[in-house]
């Protein structure tokens, strides 16, 4: 009978325990929520800094210069919280991050992502000239992208969400490229330790366009010292190899027997210093994925990263047809980051959605082309959490 007791008692203990666990489980989160605060001047134009919280630790900030994502944080397994993307921590790091090293941090590149051969493009006739500033070509927009702009903000929210609406209006002519374009992004935080980034663009006249964001991410945390030992998984089963400027040869490449296989989970540093021609000409990771699509035109999982000592993952999502999988082959260790800590070659890595770069001058590729009467929609999702 004492036996069938101390069952009993057992039994009863294991019920509350789990009823605890239950209750714990379903303590409703904090609501989201975002703020405000100035964050310098650019060219005597104010800046603001939004900080984006959802109730499950994760929260972003945001700068009104450049759309810049300054930092991400979100837990590890254990539950300790700390930020995943490389980023300054002033104004003036942004402001004087410039020239042939420049990383672009964070920011939304604009009007037309990654490179173009040469600096030109022809569009229904016309020949165009944008500013050269990369080895010969024009990258991420020219001289003056939209990563230097100061955008105008609107904060929003909703029960399960927060959002910072930026918005900005290129004049025609700007950096080249013909059109006004009036751009919409739009940054959601979620209450599933989501950023959703949705991009919304308008013109007046025929221009070219490839919009996406220039965050770095290190899962085990920005101050620590790379991610070669990140495993990541690309699905794409074809990449866009390059030439000795890094412009696509417009030849579709098939990944596989190559260091660009990422089909399956690979960690970053298995391959990249091979003895590959591409690898060599980019000094790692720098090339662009056709994402394997099908007949699906919306969001498809494209690419996935994990890191095995902090448990954390990130699971990105888009309406793009392409990324660009850098591996910060060009940082030098001239820049001090938002924890104090010296980048160097390998401390992040890119997830650029995007179409292939060079699009206007290559046929084969899917257009960038925006007419008058048509909108520019694209969505991205960098979703974030623990194994």
């Amino acid at each position: 009978m004492g036996g069938n007791r101390l069952l009993l008692l057992i039994a009863i203990a294991g019920v509350a325990g789990l009823a605890a666990c239950s209750t714990k489980s379903t303590t409703p989160a904090e609501p989201p929520s975002i703020a405000s605060e100035p964050f310098g001047q650019a060219d005597g134009t104010p800046v603001t800094r939004y900080t984006l919280a959802n109730g499950h630790r994760m929260r972003v900030r945001i700068l009104t210069y450049g759309g810049i994502i300054q930092t991400v944080e979100v837990p590890d397994r254990t539950g300790r919280v700390g930020n995943v993307v490389l980023g300054f921590p002033t104004l003036d790091g942004y402001l004087n991050n410039t020239g042939p090293a420049k990383t672009y941090f964070g920011a939304i590149i604009g009007r037309y992502g990654n490179r173009i051969a040469k600096g030109a493009f022809s569009l229904n006739g016309n020949e165009y000239h944008v500013p050269i500033n990369n080895n010969g070509n024009s990258l991420h927009g020219g001289s003056a992208g939209f990563d230097t702009k100061v955008w105008h903000a609107s904060p929003q929210s909703a029960s399960d969400s927060v959002s910072l609406k930026l918005q900005y209006v290129s004049p025609a002519g700007e950096m080249g490229y013909p059109g006004t374009l009036t751009t919409i992004v739009t940054y959601t935080l979620n209450q599933k330790n989501e950023l959703r980034i949705n991009y919304h663009a308008t013109t007046d006249a025929p221009t070219v366009i490839n919009l996406t964001n220039h965050s770095y991410f290190n899962l085990a945390g920005e101050d620590t010292l790379d991610i070669y030992g990140h495993r990541v998984t690309i699905h794409a089963d074809n990449y866009t190899p390059t030439d000795s400027t890094q412009i696509p040869t417009g030849q579709i490449a098939r990944v596989q027997g190559t260091p660009f296989d990422f089909t399956s989970a690979t960690a970053v540093g298995a391959h990249i210093a091979a003895n590959d021609p591409q690898l060599l000409l980019a000094h790692g990771y720098d090339h662009n994925w056709v994402i394997n699509r099908g007949n699906n035109t919306g969001l498809v999982e494209a690419a996935r990263a994990e890191d095995p000592q902090t448990g954390r993952t990130l699971t990105v999502s888009t309406t793009e047809p392409g990324v660009q999988f850098y591996t910060s082959n060009f940082i030098d260790g001239a820049f001090t980051g938002t924890s104090g800590r010296i980048y160097r070659q390998g401390a992040g890595f890119t997830m650029e959605t995007q179409h292939y770069p060079d699009s206007p001058n290559h046929a084969n590729f899917p257009t960038t082309t925006l007419n008058p009467g048509q909108t520019f929609d694209s969505t991205t999702v960098f979703a974030f959490g623990t194994e």
